[in-house]
């Protein structure tokens, strides 16, 4: 039986949920623009990338989104649900992004990205928009990143993360691993494919008469400690949210092609 108020108990949780999360960016944003706390660097912020070096990972990663966007175009008259959910992953994203823990000697932050679960949820080109539009509601209103660094960030944590996730989870299931198994995988890859990304762009635009090789090691031994462990929980998350998806609506596998619900786990 329907509820008094006529909407389906599934209708009025997800309302439910984009209202929290959308609820909770507001808070998020406000406190950061009237406490007076110390800023701290997050993402690759204006200023840590030469711009020479800024433009090149921008020109890397618009080809990326320009796809992204051609494909939300066509598929979305033929999927009137497509847009609501991406905008939701988008939300989950946004927050699980906005965690700052510094990061010593790099001048940046370790985060959870969510990228991983969102690949999942909605493909590896969706995630690359999904990345976009949370990283530049960040730089603008959270102080978190840059705009000269956006496609940096673009492409280590929407790109990088979200290929990575995606083709970890298929590769697992196409062998016939349990869901939650494949779904824990593609977090914990997911994730360190993001700051071994930023690795990369950090090593390559900053080592200047140092040998390259001994940048990046400085600089991804610098992310270890926090990063190490970060990835495990974002990876229990990842693999928690899918198999909850799993047991409460088993239908919703087939639409998102994670697998007929009796083989879910």
């Amino acid at each position: 039986m329907a509820p008094a108020g006529g909407l389906p108990g599934a209708e009025i949780a997800r309302r439910a949920f984009i209202f929290a999360s959308r609820l909770l960016s507001w808070v998020l944003a406000g406190a950061a623009l009237v406490l007076p706390l110390p800023a701290q660097a997050m993402h690759l912020a204006d200023g840590i990338l030469p711009l020479n070096w800024a433009a090149i990972f921008t020109a890397a990663a618009f080809p990326f989104v320009g796809v992204a966007l051609s494909l939300l175009r066509r598929r979305a008259p033929s999927d009137p649900r497509l847009k609501p959910l991406v905008a939701t992953v988008a939300s989950v994203v946004f927050l699980l992004s906005a965690m700052p823990i510094p990061v010593p000697f790099v001048g940046t932050c370790a985060h959870p990205c969510g990228t991983g679960l969102a690949a999942i949820l909605v493909g590896p080109w969706m995630t690359v928009l999904v990345a976009m539009v949370a990283l530049l509601l960040q730089a603008l209103f959270l102080a978190h990143g840059g705009i000269t660094t956006l496609g940096a960030d673009v492409l280590s944590m929407g790109i990088a993360g979200a290929f990575a996730g995606y083709g970890t989870f298929h590769l697992l299931r196409r062998l016939r691993l349990p869901l939650p198994a494949a779904a824990f995988a593609a977090g914990l890859l997911s994730d360190w494919a993001t700051y071994g990304v930023t690795s990369l762009e950090l090593a390559a635009a900053l080592h200047g008469s140092r040998p390259f090789g001994q940048v990046l090691g400085a600089v991804a031994l610098a992310f270890v400690p926090t990063q190490l462990p970060l990835g495990i929980l974002e990876a229990l998350l990842t693999a928690g949210a899918v198999g909850f998806m799993a047991r409460r609506r088993p239908d919703l596998l087939s639409r998102l092609h994670l697998g007929s619900p009796e083989k879910a786990f």
